[in-house]
């Protein structure tokens, strides 16, 4: 019998093409032989094609597992994945709470600093409160300024001077009521992949080499001039603390299935700073989260089969909790 997995992908999030692009390169690879592929195609406006997933558990009988690939807000964030538990169906990737936590970068901070994980110094101000120069008194220019749910570089700037700082945060603020600004880091980016549920593993790291001043949208999806190395070149010493921090992180935040977790190394210091971690990386032809496993000797291909293995046994593990007396 073919597994038949659903691939859920589109979504209302300003990575809505990134999605769409990565559920492509997904849906090329699952192997026709082991898998019947259904689409579930969600539009800008947030409608389903076919009609969504109800959450009933026993509605869809002719679905084994979802594979969810919607990037930022409405699919990365938890939302989505507590429709698959309503639902009562495997689906790859992070849970409610490893979703949530890791898509908002201050709670993504907040966890890593509990567990005493290098992160780099911010402050938070919000739509409605946003006293910028007051709030971010304490950090040097330059900055970034993000907006606290989203990903794929969408809504960031950095900034030199209050005027900018300004800007930026109205800018930030169209696409969350959080904004996070963070004290700029001169030196390298790097990124890990993590594959796994209980047992995490890590990948080789790769070196992002932008193009531009930083690695924003355009760079990573239209410029096609950014470079990446892999595996990065560091001293072995070095790559094993960034392999062992992904993995700290990863565990930290709660993650299942995969994660790519992304590095800043202070050219200043060699100090490395945990930036963030994404619980839906890309699966785009530009995308480093599959590139690293295939340099870690994991193809396309297996690293799909495996992400729905973890899938459904996490699934299987659920089935042993009681929710009733």
């Amino acid at each position: 019998m073919k597994l038949r997995v659903a691939v859920v992908y589109g979504g209302r999030s300003g990575e809505h093409d990134v999605s769409v692009r990565s559920a492509r390169s997904i849906l090329d690879a699952l192997d026709p032989a082991k898998y019947e592929k259904l689409e579930y195609f969600i539009d800008r406006n947030g409608k389903w094609k076919p009609e969504a997933i109800r959450p009933e558990p026993g509605a869809h009988p002719g679905i084994d597992v979802v594979f969810p690939v919607l990037h930022g807000t409405f699919g990365e964030d938890g939302t989505v994945q507590g429709l698959f538990e309503l639902a009562d169906l495997p689906y790859v990737g992070a849970g409610v709470l490893g979703s949530a936590v890791s898509m908002d970068k201050e709670m993504m901070k907040r966890v890593c600093a509990e567990r005493l994980l290098p992160v780099v110094d911010y402050v938070t101000v919000t739509r409605q409160k946003p006293d910028v120069a007051e709030a971010c008194r304490r950090l040097p220019f330059p900055m970034f300024v993000k907006p606290a749910n989203l990903g794929s570089s969408v809504g960031i700037s950095k900034v030199h001077n209050r005027a900018e700082l300004e800007t930026a945060v109205a800018l930030a603020a169209q696409y969350d009521r959080k904004v996070i600004v963070e004290r700029a880091i001169a030196g390298r980016e790097l990124e890990c992949a993590v594959l796994g549920n209980e047992d995490p593993v890590a990948s080789l790291p790769c070196e992002i080499l932008p193009s531009r001043d930083f690695y924003d949208y355009d760079d990573k999806y239209l410029l096609d001039l950014a470079k990446t190395q892999v595996p990065a070149d560091l001293p072995p010493e070095n790559t094993e603390e960034l392999r062992r921090l992904a993995v700290e992180c990863y565990r930290a935040v709660e993650c299942e299935g995969m994660g790519r977790v992304d590095f800043l190394l202070e050219a200043a210091t060699g100090k490395l700073y945990i930036n963030e971690i994404n619980t839906i990386p890309g699966f785009t032809s530009i995308s480093m989260f599959p590139k690293m496993w295939e340099h870690s000797g994991v193809s396309f291909s297996a690293l799909i089969d495996q992400l729905i293995a973890l899938a459904l046994q996490r699934h299987t593990q659920k089935k042993a909790t009681r929710f009733a007396r």
